[in-house]
C-alpha cells in the first residue's frame, strides 16, 4: 500500500512521517483490498491546545473511507483516526461478506 504525507504549511519530521506510516499500514489486517492511503497533516488556527489536525482518506476497491481528527498533538490524531478507520474496514468486510 502507498502512503503520502502531506503537511500542510508546515515540514513534518522524518520522526512524525515514519510514525505515520507504521500506524497507517496496520490497517492492511482488516482489509486486502486496500489501494492507498493519502495523510493530512494541518496545524488549525489560531493557536490552541488541540490544534493539530489529521485527516486520512483511505482508496479500496469501490469506495473510499475517510477519517478526519483533531487533538493536541500529531500522533494522537493519527491514532485516533486509524481506530476510526479500523471500524470503517471492518463494517466494510461485514458487508461484503454479506453479499
Amino acid at each position: 500500500m502507498e502512503i503520502r504525507v502531506q503537511a500542510i504549511h508546515f515540514d513534518a519530521t522524518e520522526r512524525l512521517e515514519a510514525f505515520i506510516q507504521k500506524k497507517v499500514s496496520k490497517l492492511n489486517q482488516y482489509h486486502d483490498g486496500i489501494l492507498g492511503a493519502e495523510v493530512a497533516l494541518r496545524v488549525v488556527k489560531p493557536e490552541s491546545v488541540q490544534n493539530k489536525q489529521v485527516g486520512i482518506r483511505l482508496k479500496i476497491k469501490n469506495n473510499d473511507l475517510f477519517a478526519e481528527k483533531v487533538s493536541d498533538t500529531f500522533e494522537e490524531a493519527v491514532d485516533d483516526a486509524v481506530v476510526a478507520l479500523e471500524k470503517q474496514l471492518i463494517k466494510v468486510k461485514e458487508k461484503s461478506r454479506a453479499k
